[in-house]
């Protein structure tokens, strides 16, 4: 049901989908879904800010999952379960911010909360009348005698997502200022006499102060053919585990190409993906990580790499997922992340996939896979390299290559970028 701004409606489901959407144009800002649990209209921390650089809560409740699209729709996707919400959050705001402009240059902006057992849409707000805004508080959840309901809200900001952030509490981590020169302290007249302190009573060292909590980072790196790299290092994320997520949808399945025409034709198959990497260590080891083989890694050894599992849907789910442990970045020569299709089709083609590096410390690092026009069925994605003194680099590749007859993907990308490496048959 299409809401007006004000009204509210009941959330019958155990989970949803909370889909923001808006439509692509050339010149328009890029639009970023985000959460804020909140307990007596505030946030209890900076951890129940959900948004795409912290894009999970401790307790499972509530996930941003990420952008896709389609026919010429953006959508960015956050979800809730209901049943994993703590018992102290009595309120889900579900906000919008613009990246690179203000929402009065992006058109066709919604909001739709949507059953996630069975896809029925439970209420949709659209959102017409925006101006100078960077930010917008779309709708909310909240929790009313024991019941979850939807409120469509269409309240704006113009200080962007810091702003509406910090209303609710989240401390953010701001540009730092130089620090203000101190006035001159006057010097003293050379005859003037010079007093002792007191002495002081001793006393037991004061305990050191806890570490202060770490502000949120709302910036993030979007890598595109005209800037395709940027350095992990000056991002600050060299430690701790870096999360690389891969999320795709397809228009219609497929299953080959046309022996004519080179068109794509229908099937019901399922299109299955498989996240997988090459890597290559400082001591010259080199190996992949993959579903195929079993050979899902390990974070404790080496390659300090692992694929988490396979997922047969990408846009049902999380997609597939693989993590490296920066903590041993020094072990690590270059790790390069690809994609096979293991079953479902032939090619790429009407696939829309997006690539996420999320370092454990530091920004985001996000980009799309280009349009695919050739019958490839691996593609690289991003190559990671270690120049030797510490520093990390993240480069898009989003290469889509095509095997030779009876060339399998993996021994494909292997030459392409010179492994080296020696492939045998593999199953999953």
């Amino acid at each position: 049901m299409t809401m007006q701004k004000g009204t509210n409606v009941a959330v019958p489901a155990r989970a949803v989908r909370v889909e923001l959407g808006w439509r692509a144009a050339p010149g328009a800002p890029d639009v970023d879904a985000s959460a804020l649990l909140l307990v007596s209209g505030k946030v209890r921390g900076d951890a129940d800010f959900v948004f795409y650089n912290q894009p999970a809560h401790a307790s499972g409740a509530v996930r941003h999952e990420g952008k896709r699209t389609t026919g010429g729709t953006v959508t960015d996707t956050l979800t809730v379960d209901f049943g994993r919400m703590e018992s102290a959050v009595e309120r889900v705001v579900v906000a919008a911010s613009a990246d690179g402009g203000t929402f009065g240059r992006v058109a066709g902006l919604y909001v739709r909360v949507v059953d996630q057992a069975t896809g029925a849409e439970l209420a949709r707000f659209e959102s017409a009348d925006a101006t100078v805004e960077t930010a917008f508080i779309l709708g909310e959840l909240y929790l009313r005698q024991g019941a979850w309901k939807f409120r469509a809200v269409g309240q704006g900001y113009d200080t962007g997502l810091g702003g509406l952030a910090t209303d609710f509490g989240i401390s953010v981590d701001e540009p730092q200022q130089p620090p203000a020169t101190p006035p001159a302290t006057p010097q003293q007249a050379p005859y003037a006499p010079q007093a002792s302190p007191p002495p002081r009573p001793s006393a037991a060292p004061a305990s050191p102060p806890p570490p202060a909590a770490q502000p949120v980072r709302l910036t993030k790196v979007t890598l595109t053919k005209e800037a395709p790299s940027v350095s992990l290092t000056k991002q600050g994320g060299t430690s701790g585990a870096l999360r690389v997520n891969l999320n795709w949808e397809t228009r219609k399945q497929f299953k080959g190409w046309g022996a004519k025409l080179g068109r794509a034709v229908a099937t019901h198959a399922d299109l299955d993906l498989d996240l997988c990497a090459l890597y290559e260590l400082t001591d010259g080891r080199k190996g992949v990580v993959q579903a195929l083989g079993n050979a899902f890694g390990s974070l404790a050894q080496p390659p300090y790499i692992h694929l988490d599992g396979d997922d047969r849907t990408g846009a049902l789910s999380t997609g597939e997922n693989l993590t490296v442990n920066l903590d041993h970045k020094d072990r690590l020569r270059r790790v390069l992340i690809f994609v096979t299709i293991y079953e479902g089709a032939r090619s790429f083609a009407d696939l829309h996939a997006t690539v996420t590096l999320q370092p454990q410390n530091g920004a985001a690092v996000d980009f799309s896979l280009d349009e695919c026009t050739v019958p490839s069925t691996v593609c690289a994605l991003a190559l990671i390299t270690n120049d030797g003194g510490g520093g990390l680099t993240v480069r898009r590749e989003a290469r889509y290559l095509v095997p030779e007859r009876g060339v399998s993907p993996q021994r494909t990308i292997d030459a392409a970028y010179g492994w080296g490496m020696n492939w045998t048959p593999g199953r999953k």
